[in-house]
């Protein structure tokens, strides 16, 4: 389905307020019942994406590093079971998964004699069970469960949801009896940076000639167009 500016704008403008919460995705969809449920989930994920990198930094100062460590502490201290830092995460209006990682990583430069590096900490986040408290590793295991924007849960739906398109549009290619080279085709003839798929005999869809197919799982809004042209659409169009 092909969504127009007029109505993309009117979604955004509606997730101005919106929490990034499941039950907000639902509060969604029934205001734009019209849209599928995985139009409106990529849109709320790229718009909440974009506020994040607006106020990172914010929440990165050691100043306010230190108080979500003591106010989770002391949350912990008092209920370990209750949802400490989730709720700590949706109060300061910040990702779950992200706001689990800057109190891990304080954790562990506190209980650790040596700082942690980035590879244990994606390890930990990835399997919360690797996280030497037990309390820390439940109330981590909470945020990444219950983001729906970000962390390596997100992370795995979206590389599954990315291979399935691609698999998807290798069937309709040979479906229409298409001739092409896929990426690994394309590395083994030495490419170093390839679309999806490059057309070995062009053809034309409404008036344009298509040469090459590169798949993105995604909602493509202005500010990714953008990116994926800067990135890799131009290369692909230069060569």
């Amino acid at each position: 389905m092909i969504l127009t500016k007029a109505q993309y704008d009117e979604i955004a403008q509606c997730l101005v307020s919106v929490p990034p919460t499941r039950q907000s995705l639902r509060k969604l969809k029934q205001r734009f019942p019209s849209q599928s449920q995985a139009t409106l989930l990529s849109i709320f994920s790229q718009e909440y994406q974009k506020h994040i990198k607006r106020t990172h930094a914010k929440h990165h100062t050691s100043e306010a590093i230190e108080s979500y460590y003591q106010r989770y502490l002391s949350g912990v201290g008092k209920n370990g079971a209750a949802p400490v830092l989730l709720e700590l995460a949706n109060e300061v209006d910040y990702a779950p998964s992200l706001m689990a990682r800057i109190i891990l990583e304080r954790f562990l430069q506190e209980h650790e004699e040596t700082p942690p590096s980035k590879s244990v900490i994606n390890s930990m986040l990835r399997d919360p069970s690797q996280i030497p408290d037990g309390v820390l590793a439940n109330q981590v295991y909470q945020c990444i469960v219950n983001d729906c924007c970000y962390g390596p849960l997100v992370d795995c739906i979206k590389h599954a949801i990315g291979h399935e398109h691609e698999v998807l549009l290798r069937d309709l290619l040979l479906e229409k009896n298409l001739s092409f080279l896929d990426e690994d085709q394309l590395r083994a003839k030495g490419y170093d940076k390839t679309p999806d798929f490059i057309l070995q005999v062009p053809v034309a869809v409404e008036g344009h000639i298509i040469h090459w197919i590169e798949s993105k799982a995604s909602f493509g809004d202005e500010c990714s167009h953008h990116a994926y042209l800067h990135d890799q659409f131009w290369s692909y169009w230069n060569r």
